[in-house]
């Protein structure tokens, strides 16, 4: 009889974990062992390889469709402006409220993903950033654009949790930090395709061409989810969700937000992605055109160079947090003071205009920011059982987006305000960044001590488990 929550014979729980919690990979780097073996896949792990690759992948290029979506308006913000007449902090309101909605969707969304599972979720999601961005294609007031970015950024806020929980029931728990990297590589490659694609797009074909066909995309992914994606590898269905009613949902926050790895991960997600992100998804290109003095299409080399700088980040921090869990809070603290030193370096240098130099390397930086931002997932998975991953990772991604949300507005008002003095607006990064670093901190200690226990019972247990089933 197979237990619930477990596998057949009272063996270690179907995802892989001991005690309901995934067993995470050893502060060593060496991973939990099984007699005197590391055990790179634990008993009843899911198996991984070319089906839930495919899998996966099918779900990545939902959220790699989102993010075209999310980041279209990037390249789009002068040409936003002459056509709805607005102003910078006008303009903001578009990024903001999209980014308002889309932070304000993910703890919600996190419930939903462990309760309905992620293939539902990601068909609701895509079918409504394809609205969202179609309705922006033929909008003409600032209102109309309005709602349809808010359309969009909550169909974008059900992906990237939705492919976290995919990620986690298919492959071993091991390839979390992998996991998380490489999903936000689809991510990147989303915003690889604004930058590259879709600047010269626009200029060729105009404004409702270019956003009607993306949102062409986003059908064609909702097609892929409903013919090839499921929720988990045969075999490997998890119990029942038992549970209904607000003060389940309630429970199921509160136990996660309770967990210094939780909040460690939502601080981190905060202080890492928001520096990047402000600079991509708005005001990167105004700032290099109008204050820098570059040509469009010197300012999109620059937006591409952070995108590749992304896509490298990413590859090298999963290699380096799967195989060394330690290096989770130096590579932290090493982003965001890089990222704090390069911003004082460009807007500190002397004459106005910062030498060509400076801004490849600021720009280089700002790549480490969405790579630094997906540790923040790595501390909060192992503090938290399987049927909270969802809740758990939408309480991560609040973090990031929220300091953006802010940021966006920050700069938006303090342009307005200065005359489009850039050096003023940028300035804000440093309040936010300072904020979130006293907030990592404050809580590494702890969650660092929680999780190691958790490792030793974990540890423990599997060695146990192990003896039990060969004596049997």
């Amino acid at each position: 009889m197979t237990r619930e929550g477990g596998s057949p014979d009272g063996g270690t729980p179907a995802d892989g974990s001991a005690n309901g919690f995934p067993c995470p990979a050893d502060p060593t780097g060496h991973g939990p062992t099984v007699g005197s073996a590391p055990a790179d896949v634990l008993p009843g792990d899911p198996p991984g390889g070319r089906r839930a690759a495919f899998v996966w992948a099918v779900g990545t290029c939902v959220y790699l469709v989102a993010v075209v979506h999310r980041t279209s308006l990037g390249v789009a913000g002068i040409d936003a402006a002459d056509r709805f007449h607005v102003g910078a902090s006008a303009l903001s309101s578009f990024s903001i409220l999209q980014v308002l909605v889309y932070a304000g969707m993910q703890i919600p969304v996190g419930l939903m993903v462990d309760r309905l599972g992620t293939k539902k979720v990601l068909l609701l999601g895509a079918l409504l950033f394809t609205l969202g961005q179609a309705a922006f294609a033929l909008s003409h007031s600032y209102g109309t654009a309005l709602a349809a970015r808010a359309v969009l950024g909550c169909g974008d806020a059900m992906t990237f949790v939705s492919v976290l929980r995919l990620g986690f029931r298919w492959f071993p728990a091991r390839r979390g930090p992998l996991i998380a990297q490489g999903a936000a590589l689809f991510g990147v490659a989303g915003n690889l395709v604004s930058t590259v694609a879709l600047s010269r797009l626009l200029h060729s074909a105009g404004w409702t061409p270019t956003f009607l066909g993306t949102a062409l995309a986003g059908a064609l992914v909702m097609v892929l989810v409903a013919l090839f994606l499921k929720d988990h590898p045969e075999g490997y269905v998890p119990p029942p969700a038992r549970h209904v009613g607000l003060a389940f949902v309630r429970r199921q926050i509160t136990d996660a937000w309770r967990e210094p790895g939780t909040r460690l991960g939502m601080w981190t997600h905060f202080t890492c992605q928001f520096s990047g992100m402000v600079f991509l998804l708005l005001w990167g290109l105004p700032y290099l055109v109008e204050d820098q003095g570059l040509s469009r299409d010197a300012a999109g080399g620059l937006l591409t160079l952070v995108v590749v700088a992304n896509m490298v980040f990413g590859m090298v921090f999963g290699q380096i947090i799967s195989r060394h869990h330690g290096a989770r809070l130096p590579l932290t603290l090493g982003v965001i003071a890089t990222t704090a030193a390069a911003w004082a370096a460009a807007l500190s240098w002397p004459g106005g205009q910062d030498p060509r130099w400076l801004l490849v390397l600021l720009c280089v930086v700002l790549g480490a920011c969405g790579p630094g931002s997906m540790i923040g997932f790595d501390f909060a998975r192992p503090a938290n059982p399987p049927e909270r991953f969802g809740t758990a990772s939408g309480i991560v991604n609040v973090g990031g987006f929220t300091a953006s949300m802010i940021t966006l507005f920050s700069v938006g008002v303090l342009l307005d305000a200065t005359g489009d003095n850039y050096r003023v607006a940028w300035s804000s990064v440093f309040v936010v960044q300072a904020v979130g670093t006293a907030q990592v901190l404050r809580l590494w200690r702890r969650a660092d001590r929680l999780e190691r226990e958790r490792i030793a019972v974990s540890r423990v247990e599997s060695v146990h488990r192990t003896a039990a089933v060969v004596g049997e």
